[in-house]
């Protein structure tokens, strides 16, 4: 099988690491694997790191005439071969699927993976789009029943049997080892740096347990995002003089080794999230969380006994729930224990690639869901 991949962002996160691992384990087992990039430093280096070939498109707006071309001729390299194509955004589906109508090669599989929870736009351009996927992945149920919210009679312009749900995981398994016994309790926040993850209300919990003077804790902050909110964030916890109690990283190159220096997670989210990769990093490791549980956390965390639960946007909800973790290393280690178990039990890999394969090759379909 060949497999191309369009990979449209310019930095490293959840959805890229999620495509990293997937064209990871299809090179691993001897197949063609091409990634589409927009010729970005920060995506081209992981995948080239794995082995992955790369290509490279615009990648803009709808249309996009010319990255169509390219995937065509990327295509046409090897006709007789069969062929998926994995995008992430839809309007990367629509590029594929002309490429495919040009390339007059109908037999070429394109598969789509929604990663946000929004609801589908019931536009024409769109539903000739979701007719036209031969499979729409969902990260989590709460993703799809928000996707499908626009078709509240359940009468879909597409075809219901092509919509599967596939709950994320990683491709590399840490070894689980003992949270840091030096310096402070380290909390750590990983993943994009955007409004919305609720960055915001870490910074000013930061400043309430600072007063409070209860427990003495490091705050970690890592991941890439656009400068100038950077500096928003920066210049906020300058105000609430806590910005010597924070380490900030752009490097999140290894997930594993930021979350194994860390006693526990802070992803308070915001904005309602399809399915949290970040999540998923911690239970991997057996580190307990904090989070809120406004998307589709509660599909594979369970609040008290994986991890805490904060409403969004409550500072002194958090600082209580971080000044609790910092000072419990029993709660601590209750819940990372249990977080490692819902995991390997719930979101293995070995699992979730057979699921991903089978939407691959439809012959196996019907055996995996």
């Amino acid at each position: 099988m060949r497999l191309i991949h369009i990979i449209a962002s310019s930095s490293m996160g959840g959805r890229e690491r999620y495509a990293l691992d997937i064209c990871s384990h299809f090179a691993d087992g001897g197949h063609e694997v091409i990634a589409v990039t927009r010729d970005a430093k920060a995506v081209d280096e992981q995948f080239a790191s794995r082995g992955i070939t790369l290509r490279h498109a615009p990648l803009r707006d709808y249309p996009d005439f010319f990255s169509s071309i390219i995937l065509r001729n990327i295509i046409n390299e090897n006709p007789d071969e069969p062929t998926v194509i994995h995008v992430h955004r839809y309007r990367d589906a629509l590029t594929a699927i002309t490429a495919r109508h040009w390339a007059k090669r109908h037999d070429i599989r394109i598969i789509a993976t929604r990663h946000k929870a929004a609801p589908g736009k019931n536009n024409w351009l769109r539903r000739l789009i979701y007719r036209n996927l031969d499979a729409n992945i969902f990260v989590s149920d709460f993703s799809k029943r928000t996707f499908l919210s626009s078709w509240p009679d359940e009468r879909l312009p597409f075809d219901s049997r092509r919509i599967f749900v596939a709950l994320n995981s990683r491709q590399s398994q840490p070894e689980r080892v003992p949270e840091p016994t030096r310096g402070a309790i380290t909390a750590l926040y990983h993943g994009l740096i955007k409004t919305g993850k609720g960055i915001e209300t870490i910074i000013r919990a930061l400043d309430i347990i600072k007063r409070q003077k209860r427990v003495r804790l490091r705050l970690r902050i890592a991941g890439s995002g656009e400068t100038d909110y950077i500096d928003s964030i920066r210049h906020l916890a300058l105000r609430h003089d806590v910005l010597d109690l924070i380490d900030w990283s752009r490097n999140i190159e290894d997930p594993a080794t930021l979350v194994s220096k860390s006693h526990f997670g802070v992803l308070p989210a915001d904005t309602p999230e399809a399915f949290g990769m970040s999540n998923i990093e911690y239970m991997m490791a057996g580190r307990p969380q904090i989070t809120t549980f406004n998307g589709a956390q509660s599909e594979y965390l369970t609040p008290g006994i994986e991890a805490l639960e904060v409403p969004p946007g409550d500072p002194e909800a958090l600082a209580d729930a971080m000044t609790r973790l910092a000072s419990d290393p029993s709660l601590r280690q209750s819940l990372g224990e249990a977080a490692a178990h819902r995991y390997d039990t719930l979101l293995a890999w070995p699992e979730y690639i057979s699921k991903i394969s089978a939407i691959y090759n439809p012959e196996i379909l019907t055996n995996a869901f």
